[in-house]
């Protein structure tokens, strides 16, 4: 029993040391953050007329998102330039056309001054339509220009009631442009219908949805999404693969941006050294009606047409995006002139459309690729990378088997003078 536990110890310290052992790929070429841009936030906040409702710790929906805006620009970091655009604040009218164009920069995107958004935010007053679709658009233009994040942060109490401008639609031809803009959700006392249709939204570009009953709820969630967009971010680099690896673009460790119709293969090239691995992995989602069962193949193959790796997922269609991933090592070698091996990277998807649903543009791809150092030496890679972690080892063990047998002696010793007593 003892020498069990001492060897369970030291097997818990050969995990810990291949845990901190365990070396990060460095930072990708294409698509790295730069840092040059100040990241942007478009608080797009809905001002219908059923903000009104007081059911929100005894007061009204619009009186939670005015404290919960004012705490907020209080604590809005200042390299986050941030503005905020109203929909259905200004028309009270029956008419459907003019209300679905009822959307205004309240406070244009910039740096912050904080009492001049504060003014703006206490104007406000609950007024007319829902125009979700046509405001997300007008936001989207209002984050025009430069590289770095862009979010919008849309607060709402109802779905959208400007059909049939689809604010889902709406939200995925943002996400079609490549422009890195996620769009983050939040709904006021939600219901099935307005939930659902604020999730599509969100899932369109990789933002979240979040359902709001109390007023700390909502000013807890917008200032996290407020201080996510000041963290820096991955930029994909559009790219086009090929019908075959002999015409496919070279790439460099980094996150790509693609479109693949439905049944297509796109081939892609990677260099690799000797002595080094490259790691890749691949999303394809669905972006339309799609018909349940679906999946996505990513294949390394070789310049000859010779398969080296794959990996492989398949969908049931409760997510609208399935990814799978793939890493192959290449031998070191003693020849320092050794050529780079091309690895030829196959992604190919077995979604097909539902009836109607046009083929083009492709479905969206998003490929990600790191060529790092393989481990140096075939030593390391028999010592799980410990190298001359494993004298150390060694002796924890020794010790512990050591120390077991003393304590298990002691112990007889002890039960025989209790016996003779």
């Amino acid at each position: 029993m003892i020498r069990t536990q001492r060897l369970a110890a030291g097997v818990c310290a050969l995990l810990a040391a291949l845990t901190a052992g365990i070396s990060f790929p460095a930072a990708a070429v294409a698509g790295e953050p730069t840092g040059e841009t100040a990241p942007k936030v478009n608080l797009l906040l809905d001002v219908s007329g059923s903000m009104r409702t007081r059911d929100i710790d005894g007061g009204t929906r619009m009186a939670a998102a005015k404290q919960a805006f004012n705490e907020v620009l209080d604590a809005t970091p200042e390299e986050v330039e941030l503005g905020i655009r109203t929909l259905g604040a200004n028309y009270p009218g029956d008419n459907q056309k003019t209300g679905c164009k009822d959307t205004a920069q309240l406070y244009p995107v910039g740096p912050l001054n904080r009492t001049e958004a504060k003014t703006a935010v206490a104007t406000l007053s609950p007024t007319g339509w829902t125009p979700i679709g046509p405001a997300l658009l007008k936001a989207a233009g209002d984050l025009d220009g430069g590289d770095g994040s862009k979010r919008i942060v849309l607060i709402s109490d109802g779905e959208d009631t400007c059909a049939p401008l689809d604010p889902c639609e709406v939200a995925r031809e943002i996400a079609a442009k490549g422009i890195g803009l996620t769009i983050d959700t939040l709904g006021l006392v939600p219901n099935t219908t307005m939930r659902k249709q604020l999730s599509c939204i969100a899932e369109a570009t990789g933002g979240t949805y979040t359902s709001v009953e109390h007023t700390d709820e909502l000013t807890d969630r917008v200032n996290q999404l407020v201080d996510r967009a000041a963290d820096p971010v991955v930029t994909p680099v559009a790219t086009e693969g090929a019908t075959a690896c002999a015409q496919a673009p070279t790439l460099k460790s980094g996150l790509y941006t693609d479109r693949e119709e439905f049944g297509q293969q796109r081939w892609y090239r990677v260099d690799v050294e000797p002595g080094q691995e490259v790691r890749a992995s691949v999303s394809v989602g669905a972006d339309r009606a799609v018909h349940p069962d679906y999946g996505v193949l990513l294949r390394a193959v070789t310049v000859h047409g010779r398969e080296i790796v794959r990996g492989e997922a398949a969908g049931t269609g409760r997510t609208d995006v399935v990814s799978t991933g793939l890493r192959y090592p290449k031998a070191d070698s003693d020849d320092e002139d050794a050529a780079a091996e091309t690895v030829c990277l196959q992604v190919t998807n077995s979604f097909s459309a539902a009836s109607g649903v046009k083929a083009t543009p492709g479905l969206p791809l998003e490929l990600t690729v790191d060529v790092v150092d393989g481990p140096s030496q075939a030593s390391d890679v028999a010592s799980f990378g410990l190298g001359r972690g494993w004298w150390l080892l060694g002796a924890l063990i020794l010790a512990g088997f050591l120390a077991g047998v003393l304590w298990g002696w002691l112990s007889r010793w002890r039960f025989a003078v209790w016996r003779t007593n």
